[in-house]
């Protein structure tokens, strides 16, 4: 396993941030998704060395986190959500700063830092300093920087947090094109549901510190079934007999009933009920749940 933690947990004095994640993942692009506050900059900080867990173990790359932070540095690459940049450097002498600390000869990290900045994009600005930077740039210069030391496995930090939709998009079909062409392990950290849905497979959702659903989000989409009902007559009783079997409903400003089903729902169960209660069913579809749907109810967002 590239990743593997059991048990971590972590506390800023009194406040738990992380209550006893466990994950076992492999190869392949990993969302990590939470609303903010869920623990994922904590996890991702444990696993990386800079922070030593309560308690807990992990492996990182069959690496320890707690004893040998160093090795994992050397073939991890990091990119934070906040600016980590050293004033007066530019951009190349940053990023080849960066691939040294990491293990690289200078030479080789020179060379390496103009082949990353040119991958991201920053190549006609790679000798500007780097507090020149457009909020965007600087987004990139964070990115190239975790690939300098030619990383087996990346972790993404609010990747595209305040990104406009073209650079939002330029940036995610980076990420892609790593995870996809590059023959790196890639976990992004974030709160934004479409990112994730574009760029990742699998997927792990935190909240309050605790992992409350993963898995493959394609499979994860197959576990409940969403249908778009409308309804002449009650549809209050309707609503509340759907709960009493255990179904999720969500009503739309514009009447629709959005009906998310238990595994294994017999979906003859809305007709026995619209028969039993003397209610019409005007409109019926059946849909497939979005990556939204499975974050609102691992949360519990209504």
């Amino acid at each position: 396993m590239s990743i593997e933690v059991k048990d971590i947990h972590f506390s800023y004095g009194k406040i738990k941030a992380l209550d006893g994640v466990s994950l076992d993942l492999s190869q392949g692009a990993i969302g990590l998704l939470g609303p903010n506050g869920a623990g994922k900059s904590t996890l991702i900080r444990i696993m990386l060395g800079f922070l030593s867990p309560d308690g807990g173990e992990g492996r990182i790359l069959d690496y320890d986190i707690k004893s040998q932070q160093a090795e994992i540095r050397r073939y991890v690459g990091y990119m934070p959500e906040d600016d980590c940049f050293i004033p007066e450097l530019d951009a190349v002498s940053f990023t080849s700063y960066l691939g040294e600390l990491s293990g690289m000869p200078r030479q080789e990290a020179m060379k390496r830092a103009h082949e990353v900045l040119y991958y991201v994009g920053l190549e006609e600005s790679r000798y500007r300093k780097v507090e020149t930077y457009s909020a965007g740039m600087k987004l990139r210069l964070k990115l190239a920087q975790s690939l300098v030391h030619d990383p087996k496995l990346i972790f993404l930090d609010e990747p595209t947090s305040g990104l406009d939709p073209q650079g939002r998009t330029e940036i995610l079909e980076l990420i892609i094109d790593i995870s996809s062409k590059k023959d790196i392990q890639v976990l992004i950290s974030s709160h934004i549901l479409p990112d994730i849905e574009m760029t990742c497979s699998y997927v792990v959702i935190l909240n309050k510190g605790i992992v409350v659903s993963e898995g493959e989000i394609s499979k994860l989409k197959e576990i409940r079934d969403l249908y778009e009902i409308k309804v002449m007559g009650e549809a209050q009783v309707f609503l509340r007999k759907l709960k009493d079997l255990k179904c999720r409903v969500e009503e739309t400003e514009d009447g629709i009933l959005k009906v998310y089903t238990p595994p294994n729902y017999n979906r003859q169960e809305f007709f026995r009920i619209a028969a039993e209660e003397k209610i019409q069913l005007r409109h019926f579809v059946r849909s497939q749940s979005s990556l939204e749907d499975l974050f609102a109810e691992a949360v519990g967002v209504d």
